[in-house]
């Protein structure tokens, strides 16, 4: 198998809710081939699907019963500790559900948390150990 990801579906429990976090306040732009059923938004070489819960369920064959910690989490990293606070201040003001407030971590990066309206959650952060490339990719080569 090679070494790729190119889809995340998140399953929602409101997908009309979900595209207009996604949509108006992160300001991403939907693909065209969006429909009533899906929404896809074409990140840097990923798409990001929403898919309602239920539907998603059926899809894999499994339950969608379940609450509580998803064990993982999304992330959408910045070039700057000041871009990390400047982001987290934006989303707030927009009414985002900061769950951690921006802070120096341990392995010497800076990162903040904040939850999309089904809790799942998104790490804003800024890794001098991985820098971007100018298209928001993390970078082979370290500057």
């Amino acid at each position: 198998m090679e070494q790729r990801l190119t889809f995340i579906t998140l399953g929602v429990g409101n997908l009309v809710v979900s595209r207009k976090f996604y949509q108006d306040t992160f300001g991403w732009e939907p693909e065209p081939n969006s429909g009533g059923d899906v929404v896809f938004f074409k990140l840097n070489g990923i798409v990001l699907s929403l898919f309602p819960r239920e539907e998603l369920a059926k899809d894999a064959g499994v339950s969608s019963q379940g609450s509580g910690f998803r064990s993982f989490s999304l992330a959408h990293n910045v070039r700057s500790e000041q871009e990390v606070d400047t982001l987290i201040s934006e989303l707030r003001s927009k009414g985002v559900s900061v769950m951690k407030e921006p802070q120096k971590a341990f392995w010497g990066g800076y990162t903040s948390y904040i939850a999309d309206p089904d809790g799942n959650l998104w790490e804003i952060a800024y890794n001098p150990l991985m820098p971007l490339d100018k298209d928001g990719s993390v970078s082979s080569k370290t500057e």
